[in-house]
């Protein structure tokens, strides 16, 4: 209490509530980066127990909405050249060209493990991606699924055979997908953007809390698929990575798979512009998250808004010695975060993000900000 009486005649009531402040998002701020985020580095799925005794053959489920001879010519062999015993992959084309359906159904000739099914468009009635998965889930000869986009691809010749692993301790498996790299600052703030917010649920999976994976590199059982009869939320164009694995999650019945050998990568098709759209798009289904969820979401980027201004103030208006105590927090959290995001992407796969992450650190939160404003307006590409 003397400290506090001191601290109150020294610097006022208003100096004290603005230590205050500093010192608790200071420490929720470290929290996060030590104790939350600071899991997935050294995590190990292997001790969780077994379920199966060995990897089980796994169907890998990618939906095709255009005739995407890009992925036919690049990406498909990546994933036909995956060093894993027994998979088949199922190619799910939406559209209505004979030739390029025909294509896919010839490549089967060279390789039996690839099998194609088609859904033929009609702009009177859209089909939406659950409506693909859904044929592609039934059309799959195994139990043990996996599902990715064909707009992205395998880092290493190991993904399904990690990803297989996963089924071992759990009945869903999720793993991480980054951006493409290029050159250019916004690529790099757009490929920082998604690992940072994937740590937020690939740590909260590590802790034993999973709430939902990416949309890129999931698996789950087929009892589990049918024991809920499939996907929820059909008047929306998003979720099955989220909203639906959300609802056929149960503590203990998820893997994570993190190696740089399971990470798979998006391609990007522009700059901030598509980005922003699509993290729009996609985003319209954190509304529907549990309190619980949003909470842990935003105490973090909450607690360093809040940790930023109240450090300017102090700098700018405090005496030195309070300006100087601020100084070392700042250098405190500056060096933890450094140190425990380059740990984190050493650990996904991700190359040279901490040398300009200080950049990311200031100009996300006004982007987070930005986002919450155009969702507001609703986005009809969401709404069936």
């Amino acid at each position: 209490m003397e400290i506090i009486d001191f601290i109150i005649a020294h610097y006022g009531w208003e100096g004290t509530a603005l230590a205050g402040v500093i010192l608790i998002m200071f420490g929720v701020q470290l929290y996060y980066y030590l104790f939350i985020y600071g899991r997935i580095p050294k995590y190990k799925d292997s001790r969780r127990p077994e379920i199966l005794s060995e990897n089980p053959p796994v169907s890998v489920v990618i939906p095709l909405f255009s005739e995407d001879y890009t992925f036919v010519e690049e990406t498909l062999p990546l994933i036909l050249a995956q060093e894993y015993p027994s998979f088949e992959v199922v190619i799910v084309y939406v559209g209505r060209d004979t030739d390029f359906f025909d294509d896919l159904v010839r490549i089967r000739q060279t390789f039996p493990q690839i099998s194609a099914t088609k859904i033929e468009l009609n702009p009177r009635f859209p089909i939406s991606p659950k409506m693909a998965l859904n044929v592609g889930i039934k059309s799959a000869h195994y139990e043990h699924i996996l599902f990715t986009t064909s707009d992205s691809y395998p880092t290493s010749d190991r993904w399904i055979a990690l990803m297989a692993n996963g089924f071992r301790r759990g009945e869903i498996v999720i793993g991480y997908c980054g951006l493409e790299k290029s050159k250019g600052l916004s690529n790099y703030l757009m490929r920082t953007w998604r690992m940072m917010h994937s740590i937020d649920w690939l740590s909260s999976a590590v802790a034993g809390h999973p709430y939902r994976g990416t949309r890129q590199n999931y698996g789950f059982t087929k009892q589990r698929y049918f024991g809920v009869n499939g996907f929820n939320h059909l008047n929306m164009n998003i979720g099955e990575d989220d909203l639906f694995l959300s609802r056929i999650i149960a503590r203990g019945n998820v893997s994570v798979v993190l190696s740089p050998r399971a990470t798979l990568r998006e391609k990007c098709w522009g700059g901030l512009k598509w980005w922003t759209s699509t993290q729009r798009f996609f985003g319209a289904a954190f509304a529907f998250y549990p309190i619980r969820v949003k909470n842990f979401i935003q105490w973090e980027l909450g607690s360093r808004i809040l940790f930023g201004l109240a450090s300017v103030v102090a700098l700018a208006v405090m005496p030195w010695e309070f300006k100087a105590a601020v100084g070392v927090l700042l250098i405190a959290r500056v060096t933890t975060v450094l140190i425990e995001v380059r740990r984190i992407a050493k650990r996904l796969g991700e190359e040279k993000i901490g040398r300009r992450y200080l950049l990311y650190d200031l100009f996300s939160p006004m982007y987070a900000i930005w986002l919450r404003i155009l969702q507001l307006r609703k986005d009809e590409r969401v709404w069936r």
